[in-house]
């Protein structure tokens, strides 16, 4: 008998609350969108609804912008795997910026792969012009985006 294919599905992207990588929550999404602000402890990725996939390996993959490590070098694209925890799952891919702030902007790069096939991919822009800021509709304060002309 054949086995059935896994379907991915991306169900949301852009900023969002704070993640504890130790509890079973994902986090709430507050903004979809690609552009992100220059701000410490923003968080910004996206989630994948996987399907028919219980116990398969996923890699994902985060490319920075040429972020220095602590020897000057631009670090190396951080990556790895997770199994598919049940039939109907969903994964959180993302990041947070950190002090210092001046090199952190820039093209962030989020990949999700299976059987060496990218599933999902993001690319959000960091960018010290987005961090004005406005009010969403929950009262959370946000940020403005730059117009575009």
């Amino acid at each position: 008998m054949a086995k059935n294919k896994p379907v991915f599905k991306m169900i949301s992207y852009g900023v969002y609350t704070q993640w504890d990588e130790r509890s079973k929550e994902l986090p709430k999404l507050i903004e979809a969108t690609t552009d992100i602000p220059l701000r410490e402890h923003i968080e910004f990725g996206f989630i994948v609804n996987v399907k028919k996939a219980r116990n398969e390996k996923l890699t994902y993959c985060i490319y920075h912008p040429d972020i220095p490590d602590d020897s000057g070098h631009p670090m190396a694209p951080f990556e790895g795997d997770v199994y598919v925890a049940n039939n109907d799952w969903n994964f959180y891919l993302g990041d947070t910026l950190w002090l210092p702030l001046e090199n952190k902007a820039g093209h962030w790069r989020m990949t999700l792969s299976f059987d060496k096939q990218i599933i999902a991919e993001k690319t959000f822009i960091v960018d010290l012009e987005l961090t004005g800021e406005r009010t969403l509709s929950e009262g959370r304060s946000f940020f403005k985006p730059r117009k575009r002309y």
